[in-house]
């Protein structure tokens, strides 16, 4: 997960704590709502309205750490490219309670491959202006007829039947 997305879902360390259910999670934190950052970039000329996850100082909210060993798990944190393979061997040699790793990555790490608001899911790009060669002809093709065909559905396609 990465760190906004997790804080929606970590009460589940409870369940793992009380059920010994010993998974490994990596939460991926750039101390910012990364999604809706990467859209404000690529999408909002970077005009970034709350997506920062750290104090004016610096500080990441919340520290992964302290909030995995509150709950009983352990927590571990990997600041560098260089500590991951040994950052993930420790978690791994750990089997007796949950492991939770907080990657810390750069600000602006973006994820892909991303589809941009309101396109077909057929014009997926693998990095910025980037999609794949093999489909682009057939992807365009698509986005025209979508956009000829006012109700969303391609022509030629099976359209549902409505009920009065």
């Amino acid at each position: 997960d990465g760190d906004g997305c997790f804080q929606m879902t970590n009460q589940e360390l409870a369940t793992c704590v009380i059920n010994n259910i010993p998974i490994k999670i990596a939460v991926i934190n750039n101390s910012s709502l990364g999604m809706v950052r990467q859209w404000q970039t690529l999408f909002y000329n970077e005009r970034y309205s709350n997506t920062d996850l750290h104090t004016s100082v610096g500080m990441r909210v919340p520290d992964f750490v302290k909030l995995a060993e509150a709950y009983g798990c352990v927590g571990l944190r990997c600041e560098s490219p260089d500590d991951v393979d040994a950052t993930i061997t420790k978690a791994m040699e750990i089997n007796d309670v949950p492991v939770l790793i907080d990657f810390v990555v750069e600000r602006d790490a973006m994820v892909w491959p991303m589809v941009a608001a309101g396109v077909s899911n057929d014009l997926i790009q693998i990095a910025k202006d980037t999609a794949p060669q093999w489909d682009r002809e057939e992807s365009e093709a698509m986005e025209q007829d979508l956009d000829a065909d006012h109700d969303g559905i391609p022509s030629g396609s099976h359209r549902p039947e409505t009920t009065a």
